[in-house]
């Protein structure tokens, strides 16, 4: 065709040649493949092998399957093994060769769960199509991203009850002057059955599930004003769907692994939810504990817009006393000032005494001007935008509704690349 193209207009067409060529290679590729996985019949000393079930399996044939690899499609022919007793058979090349239970390579295995931690599975499988020239099929990038992304899950768990058990090793390295830790949640579309039972917003059901969403970077640096910088590159993060008190260990174990326990100065950041400072009480005991200023303003703003409905010049000249209190650190003044203001209108009065709770529970997690002289992070930006990337871009974009087996799968594997950690993990599931 390439030929033929080129005869009638005189012009080569390098993209045409360039794949033209690949594709060459890939038949080729796959032809060798497939003449290196013949593997011969065993010798007769050979022809029986353990079974799980005690007894042994014997030598039946030599059986072919189709394997997908990163050059096309290969034929494998291998030794089939069949126990008498339970009537189990066994293919030890597909051990050997990392296929059991399926039909695609370790190495397409390894593209799948790449494309499908990016971005929704049909797209993965157009990029697989375009970057590799290999056809698969959209369940074919869910199902494998979904079970490689298990498979760490299942890791991770496992570490996880180490810690538990206080079994965790060392971690080795230089002092770090500080370590933070940011906690918050984001809700993501699940299917009807994730949500029995569950109340959403305002009486209606609900259609969501909150993912707990944790980051660990250090810092070493300020800027010439006094305002923290985080190291470059330092960010770790961690998802999940499961309660507080899971995630507290999950959050606990990142920390771990990032230094905490040689951090001179450690701190957890968050929204001013209960959930994150019984999580920042029970696994980081003695850290500075800040809530994100700009979520402080925020309740101070949906009160001033309750007081002055519709009013924005009041509404702003409420904002610039009360917001200088906050911003200065002077939250018991702030909350005599809160409860200071009279309402006839139970509801706006009920959101007065909120907002005041929400300032006196905080107190000492607002000290702003005493956080900034240590030259630390006030806000929360880094898990604010953990949320929208990690797991926004991924998991709650149109037409989307998970599972929570899925979600979480999917989020371990996500978190394990954006981590850095994914071909670690890859060679450790090999090892």
């Amino acid at each position: 065709m390439v030929f033929n193209a080129h005869r009638k207009t005189g012009r080569w067409e390098l993209e045409a040649l360039e794949m033209a060529m690949r594709a060459a290679m890939h038949r080729a590729g796959a032809a060798a493949l497939t003449a290196l996985l013949q593997f011969p019949a065993p010798a007769a000393d050979l022809r029986n092998m353990p079974c799980a079930c005690g007894h042994q399996a014997h030598y039946r044939e030599l059986r072919s399957k189709p394997v997908l690899t990163a050059v096309g499609q290969a034929e494998a022919s291998r030794p089939y093994y069949l126990c008498p007793d339970c009537h189990n058979g066994q293919f030890p090349a597909d051990v050997e060769l990392d296929i059991v239970h399926t039909e695609f390579s370790p190495a397409v295995r390894r593209m799948l769960a790449l494309v499908g931690q990016e971005a929704p599975f049909d797209h993965g499988r157009q990029q697989i199509k375009l970057l590799a020239d290999l056809e698969v099929t959209t369940k074919n990038v869910q199902r494998t991203a979904e079970a490689i992304g298990q498979d760490i899950a299942v890791g991770e768990q496992a570490e996880i009850q180490r810690a538990k058990q206080l079994d965790l090793p060392i971690v080795r390295g230089k002092p770090i002057p500080i370590l933070c830790v940011e906690i918050d949640a984001t809700g993501i579309p699940v299917v009807k059955k994730e949500t029995v039972g569950r109340q959403g917003k305002d009486g209606h059901p609900a259609r969501h599930r909150d993912v707990k969403v944790g980051c660990v970077f250090t810092q070493t640096t300020w800027g010439a004003e006094g305002y923290a910088i985080r190291d470059p590159d330092s960010t770790t993060y961690v998802a999940a769907i499961e309660t507080a008190e899971e995630f507290g260990k999950r959050i606990y174990l990142e920390a771990w692994k990032r230094g905490w326990s040689r951090a001179a100065k450690k701190v957890v950041i968050g929204d001013g939810a209960e959930w994150i400072w019984n999580i920042a009480d029970l696994q980081f005991p003695g850290a500075i504990q800040i809530v994100d200023l700009y979520h402080a303003r925020q309740h101070l703003w949906d009160l001033a817009r309750k007081l002055y409905l519709n009013q924005e010049a009041e509404q702003r000249r409420w904002m610039m006393v009360h917001q200088d209190m906050l911003d200065n650190g002077d939250v018991e003044n702030l909350v005599v000032a809160l409860r200071s203001i009279d309402s006839s209108n139970p509801e706006l009065a009920e959101a007065i005494r909120t907002t005041a709770n929400y300032f006196e529970t905080n107190t000492s997690r607002m000290r702003y001007p005493e956080f900034r002289s240590q030259h630390l992070f006030v806000g929360s930006g880094v898990i604010e935008a953990a949320c929208k990337t990690v797991i926004g871009s991924r998991c709650k974009q149109s037409g989307m509704f998970w599972t929570v087996h899925a979600a979480n799968a999917i989020l371990a594997l996500r978190c394990c690349h954006f981590n850095g950690r994914f071909e670690d993990s890859w060679e450790a599931r090999r090892a």
